[in-house]
């Protein structure tokens, strides 16, 4: 370490601190507000469902983004932050690995300054980072006017707009980065994990796991708690609990042929 720069720590959210996906997380909260649609309720199961199974490709993500993002325009930011933080500790806070909260702890006894970094909006990510005593978060930025999201995408960290996230935020403080650490689970953040001295693939995705190894990265798996994905019962969606069955069961069937005829090729990815 630098005797007078600091150093770094930082931290991708979803399956790499949280065992689940913060986009997804409070689906049903924003159904229970009438802020969702049954309809948008179920899209969201599903997408997550992917997500969870098999990651997500870069288009993917993309096209989750455009979806979210048409989804919650017009919702009021105070509605949004009040009901994240009113049931973050139901919803979100048993879903966070605690092997994170140690490293986290860890870094701070080290004198490291901890940051978050998301592909996640930062009105999702801020509750989150509040609940584990991090001050800083870097995150995908949405357009606020007259106090209500417009549905517009400001910034959206993902892959190599992420890596410049981290550099510019590394040099506006004048991190020393060849000492900083950085974690993540996919693939899509090898761009930010190349920028630091001790890039750690968390509970990697197949390409990562690759390249980890190819590249002698520290790799480290998070069992505390199972990343397990939970369907919705039929009277939170609103539909019947045979066909709820039948969807899920073509859903996990297609995954797995998609995995048999090659799917789970490396370019499945996380946020």
């Amino acid at each position: 370490m630098s005797a007078n720069k600091p150093v770094a720590a930082f931290f991708d959210l979803d399956k790499t601190i949280i065992a689940t996906s913060s986009a997804f997380a409070f689906g049903k909260e924003f159904l229970n507000n009438g802020m969702i649609t049954r309809q948008e309720a179920w899209e969201l199961y599903l997408t997550k469902a992917q997500y969870m199974l098999v990651g997500q490709s870069s288009e993917k993500m993309d096209s989750t983004r455009d979806a979210l993002a048409q989804m919650v325009a017009g919702w009021d930011v105070e509605d949004i932050q009040r009901i994240t933080r009113d049931t973050l500790r139901e919803v979100v806070a048993p879903a966070i690995y605690a092997e994170a909260r140690e490293l986290i702890d860890d870094h701070r006894r080290a004198g490291h300054h901890v940051i978050i970094i998301s592909a996640s909006a930062a009105i999702l990510v801020e509750p989150i980072a509040d609940e584990l005593g991090v001050d800083t978060v870097v995150a995908t930025e949405m357009a606020v006017e007259n106090g209500k999201l417009t549905g517009e995408i400001t910034r959206y960290l993902k892959g190599d707009a992420k890596a410049e996230a981290v550099r510019q935020f590394a040099a506006e403080h004048d991190f020393d980065l060849d000492h900083s650490y950085a974690y993540s689970d996919s693939a899509t953040d090898i761009p930010m994990l190349e920028l630091v001295g001790n890039p750690v693939a968390v509970n990697p995705d197949r390409a990562l796991k690759k390249h980890a190894l190819a590249n002698g990265w520290q790799a480290r798996t998070f069992k505390n708690p199972e990343p397990l994905f939970q369907m919705p019962n039929a009277r939170e969606v609103g539909i019947g609990a045979g066909v709820i069955a039948g969807v899920t069961a073509l859903a996990v069937a297609g995954v797995l042929i998609a995995r048999a005829m090659g799917g789970g090729k490396d370019d499945k990815r996380s946020a």
